[in-house]
């Protein structure tokens, strides 16, 4: 089974301060779509998370381990992935801009991840530790009202994708992903994309032949 081996420790600490500040602007302007966020939750994020560099080809968290980090992008793309029972990569979930990245449930639950979390490029990643994490969302002032609304999208979008799965054909799935995330289109390798809307590489470019015709 040729799976990716490529070690998770090869990220490090960012200490430039205007890209820090940089990372947490673009952390508080993802909030601030979902709800405001008051100034001492922002110097609780600015205590707690840490900002990182992630090479592209990192595997941030292997399956089988229990995820120790709660993961905001930045900038950069990754996916998480399972493996089939053949030894297949199925992708499962792909960012489209900056948003949180974990095995959430596993996270919360501090239980083994089946997920591995797979930079496709450069990432610059905020990260908070479970401990740290607790002491946010019980004391800030709207933390916990975040966190249940980051779940809630979860379940959403997981929701959404089983529906698709079951009623839209492949082109339509595609063209779904096309209108609502030009930028994983654009962007990320064919065989990922394919694999995370269950359509064949092959038949995904025929699809996209037919499509710029």
């Amino acid at each position: 089974m040729n799976r990716r081996n490529k070690k998770s420790d090869t990220y490090h600490l960012i200490t430039d301060s205007t890209a820090i500040a940089g990372m947490f602007e673009i952390l508080f302007g993802f909030i601030r779509q979902l709800m405001e966020i008051p100034e001492s939750d922002q110097q609780l994020c600015r205590q707690y998370f840490r900002p990182f560099f992630a090479p592209k080809g990192t595997i941030l968290q292997a399956a089988g381990t229990i995820p120790k980090y709660h993961n905001f992008i930045a900038a950069g793309y990754m996916r998480n992935f399972q493996y089939s029972e053949e030894g297949k990569e199925i992708t499962t979930d792909i960012n489209d801009g900056p948003r949180f990245f974990t095995s959430y449930y596993s996270f919360i639950q501090q239980t083994a991840s089946n997920e591995n979390l797979h930079c496709i490029t450069d990432c610059t990643l905020l990260r908070i530790n479970r401990v740290d994490n607790e002491v946010i969302t019980r004391t800030g002032k709207h933390s916990q009202r975040f966190v249940e609304k980051i779940l809630q999208h979860y379940l959403e979008s997981s929701r959404q994708r089983v529906i698709d799965s079951n009623t839209l054909s492949a082109k339509e799935r595609y063209l779904k992903l096309l209108k609502n995330h030009p930028a994983i289109v654009r962007d990320i390798p064919i065989n990922y994309i394919a694999s995370y809307l269950g359509i064949n590489p092959g038949s995904l470019s025929r699809i996209r032949q037919e499509l710029s015709s």
